[in-house]
């Protein structure tokens, strides 16, 4: 400020800009401070004393940078004359976004959220209160995350090699990102840079990153052959496989000899089953679009290493249960899972079938697997018909009118009057005093769950209410349990677990199920499966409801 005449320090100090914010003025500012032609030689002197001396060392450095060595190393600073110039604020200071390495040149990322906390940082640095303004933990991390995602593709799109960026270049990240983002300075003791922590977690993040396998071409041959499905094919089909639209897969064994380890109670597990058809397609040279069989019996394993852990992320889980759709299925479909030891082998190989939030996802990957909100739509459909059928049952006179009872009495009451809205003409089972104790229960005080479950004459699944929670078992095997405030669902939940754990509708409420599976669920039923019983039931209930 000495160096400037009487009437530039005088504006300059009316308008509370010290000698700290005068290298960031740009020329519009000095002309807003200064308007006017006798000003022009005053707005010139402010301007060269305050950027001559960097225009003069990046001039200077420029040979430098084209004579520079083919090494690694941090070259001189160049802005990208590509990236179009924005509209300064006269409180942001103009830092470059970019800057050329020998080999490649890198950008600094950013986006608006960023730039608004940039701005508010140099607003507030106005003032001297630049150190209440910080970086959110979120923000930090997307800028860490993209940072060294976009250096990662910018080195591998200048070479054929998997290769990623040195040290050098982190470094030099590190510090454009604490120029750029001056909130990111750490200033700490335990630091000897200020962007010494942004360099750490710089270099953690490159860590986490797993490099992609070379394709190696087809897999070598095992010593250990595996057992191939041998087609029989007549002259006139030798060349085509033709299959009846509504036939089923059936299966046969990867190996013959497995581990004890690896089986389930003498049964085969997930990994062991195979599509025979995806066999005689593979045979023939014909490649499905799904995954291989190899591919979803390692997603099976990765599913078992993290079932190890104590909490599973959920959405792995879920996006492995996609991807071992097909293996899974031809498993829990296949007969050599008896009934009464289906739930307890299903459970052992997929023990994410305890939590409801997978089976409900499981159920919408049978029946309508593309569409992400079929779960939502299902409770909807399931709202609608469940508030028709108390209507229903005062008109069956089975269920009394809707009164001012708790969320929890009223679905108890609707799950037990459905058996008798939509009954079954078949003699209930011995020990089983009504047909809704096939689906729900209600504990009593001095009731044993383990000991109701043991003496249970159906092997089906059904809700037992108890004070606190619902719990949900399949014969006399304990699933899961939720919270009471959800028993509306309670009838979904019992729908999807028949769908997933594939089980056969007990005979005394098989009406109830096919009428929910064809309305609720709105999954059609073969025609051979359609008895007289369940056609009366649905015109009534059609009827009924004026369809």
């Amino acid at each position: 400020m000495e160096k400037l005449d009487a009437v530039s320090a005088a504006t300059l100090q009316a308008a509370n800009i010290s000698e700290a914010l005068l290298p960031t003025l740009s020329r519009e500012d000095i002309r807003d401070l200064f308007p006017g032609p006798e000003h022009f030689l005053r707005r010139k002197a402010i301007w060269n004393l305050f950027h001559t001396d960097q225009e003069q060392g990046q001039q200077a450095a420029s040979p430098n940078q084209e004579n520079g060595s083919n090494g690694r190393g941090l070259a001189t600073v160049q802005v990208n004359p590509c990236v179009s110039e924005t509209p300064r604020s006269p409180d942001v200071q103009e830092t470059p976004r970019t800057w050329q390495l020998p080999n490649p040149e890198y950008v600094v990322y950013t986006d608006s959220e960023l730039e608004h906390i940039r701005k508010q940082y140099f607003e507030m640095q106005l003032v001297g209160q630049e150190g209440g303004c910080t970086l959110s933990k979120e923000l930090r991390c997307r800028l860490v995350r993209n940072t060294v995602t976009n250096m990662v593709s910018i080195i591998r799109a200048t070479t054929t090699e998997f290769m990623y960026p040195s040290k050098n270049d982190f470094q030099a990240m590190a510090k454009r990102l604490v120029e750029y983002y001056p909130m990111l300075r750490d200033n700490s003791v335990n630091c000897r840079h200020p962007w010494e922590l942004l360099f750490k977690q710089l270099l953690k993040r490159l860590h986490n990153i797993k490099t992609p396998k070379k394709r190696q071409g087809p897999t070598p041959q095992r010593q250990r052959k595996r057992r191939r499905l041998n087609l029989e094919c007549s002259d006139d089909s030798s060349t085509s496989v033709s299959e009846s639209p509504g036939s089923t897969a059936s299966t046969v064994l990867l190996d013959r000899t497995r581990s004890s380890a690896s089986s389930l109670d003498g049964m085969n597990s997930p990994a062991e089953i195979v599509d025979q058809r995806g066999e005689a397609t593979e045979d023939l040279g014909v490649h499905s679009g799904t995954e291989s069989q190899q591919s979803q019996a390692r997603h099976y394993h990765t599913l078992q290493e993290m079932y190890k852990r104590p909490k599973p992320n959920k959405e792995a889980v879920a996006q492995l249960l996609d991807l071992e759709f097909d293996a899974r299925r031809a498993f829990i479909n296949s007969d050599t899972l008896r009934d009464q030891d289906r739930p307890a082998n299903i459970l052992q190989a997929y023990p994410c079938f305890r939590e409801v939030d997978h089976v409900m996802d499981e159920l919408r990957r049978i029946l309508d697997r593309s569409n992400p909100d079929f779960i939502s739509d299902l409770k909807t459909r399931w709202e609608s018909f469940n508030s028709k059928a108390q209507f229903y049952g005062v008109f069956k006179k089975v269920l009394g009118p809707p009164t001012t009872q708790d969320k929890v009495t009223r679905s108890v009451a609707m799950m037990k009057a459905l058996p008798e809205m939509f009954p079954s003409p078949v003699a209930l089972p011995k020990k089983l005093g009504h047909a809704s104790e096939a689906m729900v229960h209600v504990l009593e005080p001095t009731e044993n769950p383990t000991t109701y479950l043991q003496r249970r004459p159906v092997f089906s699944p059904v809700l037992i209410v108890c004070d606190n929670n619902c719990m949900l078992a399949i014969g006399s095997t304990p699933v899961t349990t939720f919270p009471k405030e959800n028993i509306d669902t309670g009838v979904l939940y019992l729908l999807a677990y028949y769908y997933a754990f594939h089980l056969t509708y007990p005979k005394c409420i098989a009406t109830l199920l096919s009428i929910l599976q064809t309305e609720v669920l709105q999954d059609a039923i073969h025609d051979r499966d359609a008895t007289s019983s369940y056609k009366k039931t649905l015109s009534e209930w059609k009827k009924f409801i004026g369809e």
